[in-house]
C-alpha cells in the first residue's frame, strides 16, 4: 500500500502527536508512506527515521498557491493508492487524481473543508454521527479511535520538578486554553491536601493561571512545565491524571493515562464522556464542578483499592480497544478496503 499523509498542523497538539504516532505505526505494519508537513525539523526527523519520505511545505492561507501546486506535484510523483489528509487546512487542498482521498477528523469540523475527500475517518462515534447528520454518506464515514504508544523512558525524577517524594502528583497534559479547564483544577487543588499539580502545556492563559494559583493560595503547589515531549516520563511519575476539559472531542490524554496505568479523573465532556466508564477505568465529574473534581481526586488518593481498580480497568481498555496494534490494523483494513 502506497500512502501519502498530509498534515498542515502546528508543532504542538494532540492531533499532530497522533499523526506522528500513526505514521510510525503504519510504517511498522508495512505501509509505504510519504509525508507532507510544515517545516518542523524534529517531526521530519522522526518520520524519516521511520522510513518515510518527507516533504515540507508552508501550508499558508488562501493566497498560498505554491503549497497547493507543490502538493499536487508530489502526489503525481508518489502516485499513492490513497492520500490521508489531517484536519481542515490540509483536506481543503488535497489534490485529486487516480488515488482515494481520505480525511481524518478529530473534531466537529465544517464539512466544507472536506469536499475533496471520498471517505472520512472520525476518532469517536459521535463525530461520525455528526458528519452523517451534516449530510455525509453514512457508508463513507468510519470510526477508528486513537492509540498511544508507551516508550521505555523511566519515570520523571520528581525532585527535578521541585516536587518532594512524599506528596501526591496530579498531572494535566493540555494546552493552556479556556476549553481545557485548567483553572478548575487549580481551584480544586485548594481542597486536595498534600498534592502538587504538574501542568504540562503552553498557551496564552499561562499568566492568568499563575495569578489564579496565587489568589487560591496554591501557587507553591503548582508547577507550570511548558510544552513537553517527555509525556511518558511524566505519566509514569504521576499519581492521578486529570482531564478537566470543558470541551474535548476525543481526549488523547484519557488513553495516555490508561496506557501508562495512571488513575484517571475526567469531566464528562464529549470525548471523555464517551470513553470513560465511571468507576471502572476512571472517575467522571460534571464540567466546571470544582468540588466534584476535588472529591474525586481525594477518593482516588485515599482509597488504594479504588486506585488499583482504575489502573487495571484502564490497562484492560487499552488491551482490548486502544492498543497500537489494534488501531493500526483498523487503519490498514479500512485503507485496503477503500483503495481503488
Amino acid at each position: 500500500m502506497r500512502l501519502l499523509q498530509v498534515l498542515a498542523g502546528g508543532l504542538h497538539g494532540g492531533a499532530e502527536r497522533f499523526y506522528e504516532d500513526l505514521v510510525v505505526g503504519l510504517a511498522k505494519a508495512g505501509a509505504d508512506q510519504a509525508c507532507a508537513i510544515r517545516p518542523f525539523p524534529m517531526r521530519a526527523a522522526r518520520l524519516s527515521a521511520a522510513g518515510c519520505r518527507v516533504s515540507q511545505f508552508m501550508f499558508g492561507g488562501v493566497l498560498d498557491i505554491f503549497t497547493r501546486r507543490r502538493l499536487a506535484k508530489l502526489a503525481r510523483l508518489e502516485s499513492p493508492d490513497l492520500i490521508l489528509g489531517w484536519m481542515n487546512r490540509a483536506c481543503a487542498i488535497l489534490p485529486e487524481g487516480s488515488w482515494v482521498n481520505v480525511g481524518r477528523l478529530g473534531g466537529y469540523y465544517s464539512l466544507k473543508y472536506y469536499q475533496r475527500c471520498h471517505h472520512l475517518v472520525c476518532n469517536t462515534p459521535d463525530i461520525a454521527d455528526y458528519v452523517v447528520r451534516e449530510g455525509w454518506p453514512a457508508a463513507r464515514a468510519h470510526y477508528i479511535p486513537n492509540f498511544t504508544p508507551v516508550d521505555d523512558t523511566p519515570a520523571m525524577d520528581r525532585t527535578a520538578l521541585a516536587t518532594s517524594p512524599g506528596v501526591s502528583v496530579l498531572l494535566i497534559l493540555a494546552r493552556l486554553h479556556k476549553v481545557k479547564g485548567v483553572d478548575v483544577a487549580i481551584r480544586a487543588l485548594a481542597s486536595i491536601p498534600n498534592a502538587v499539580l504538574w501542568i504540562a502545556g503552553d498557551g496564552s492563559l499561562e499568566g492568568a493561571l499563575r495569578s489564579l494559583a496565587e489568589n487560591e493560595g496554591v501557587a507553591d503547589r503548582v508547577r507550570f512545565l511548558g510544552w513537553r515531549d517527555d509525556r511518558s516520563a511524566l505519566l509514569k511519575a504521576a499519581d492521578v491524571c486529570l482531564v478537566p476539559s470543558r470541551f474535548e472531542p476525543f481526549g488523547n490524554v484519557v488513553i495516555n493515562a490508561w496506557a501508562h496505568g495512571v488513575p484517571l479523573v475526567a469531566t464528562a465532556s464529549q470525548g471523555p464522556g464517551f470513553l470513560v466508564r465511571d468507576g471502572d477505568d476512571g472517575l467522571k465529574v460534571p464540567v466546571d464542578d470544582v468540588s466534584a473534581l476535588a472529591a474525586a481526586v481525594n477518593a482516588v488518593l485515599n482509597d488504594g483499592g479504588l486506585s488499583g481498580k482504575l489502573r487495571a480497568g484502564g490497562l484492560e481498555r487499552i488491551r482490548k480497544e486502544f492498543s497500537e496494534d489494534a488501531v493500526v490494523q483498523q487503519y490498514m483494513d479500512l485503507l485496503s478496503t477503500v483503495r481503488r
